[in-house]
C-alpha cells in the first residue's frame, strides 16, 4: 500500500485507491503470503491459527469486544479457520463473526480441523475464491 495507508479507513475495499498495481497483483496471486512462511519457520506465527492482525485496530477490539483476548492464546497463522469460512471483514461485526469461528478452532483444535482447514484453503487458492 501506499505510505498513506496509515490514514483513512481501516479496512481496504474494492478499488481501493491505496493499494499500488505491484500490490494488487501480489494479493491477486497470494504470493503477498510468502514472507510469512519465514515467520513460521522462525517460531513467531503457526502454519495454522488465528489471522494476525493490524496492531491499531487489535487495539480496538479488545476495548469493544469481549473476550476478543482469548484469541491471542494460540500463535497466530497464515491460515485459519475464520479465514476459509468466513469471507474478508470489513467492519466491527465482521471481526466479531471471526473471532467465532477463531474460538471454534482454539477449542476444537485437532489434526482433523487442522487437516480441514489445510484442504479449503488449498482450494480457496487454486480456485482464486477469497480476497
Amino acid at each position: 500500500m501506499r505510505p498513506s495507508a496509515s490514514e483513512g479507513d481501516r479496512y481496504t475495499q474494492p478499488g481501493d485507491a491505496r493499494i499500488t498495481p505491484v500490490g494488487r497483483f501480489l494479493r491477486a496471486s497470494r504470493l503477498d503470503e510468502l514472507p510469512q512462511i519465514w515467520n513460521v519457520l522462525r517460531g513467531d506465527m503457526s502454519l495454522i491459527g488465528p489471522r494476525a492482525e493490524w496492531a491499531k485496530l487489535v487495539e480496538d477490539y479488545e476495548r469493544e469486544i469481549p473476550c476478543y483476548y482469548f484469541r491471542h492464546l494460540v500463535k497466530p497463522g497464515i491460515t485459519g479457520w475464520a479465514q476459509v469460512n468466513y469471507p474478508y471483514g470489513a467492519n466491527l461485526e465482521d471481526t466479531v463473526r471471526k473471532l467465532e469461528y477463531d474460538l471454534y478452532y482454539i477449542r476444537h483444535f485437532s489434526f482433523t480441523l487442522d487437516a480441514a482447514i489445510i484442504l479449503k484453503t488449498i482450494h480457496v487458492m487454486i480456485f482464486g475464491k477469497g480476497r
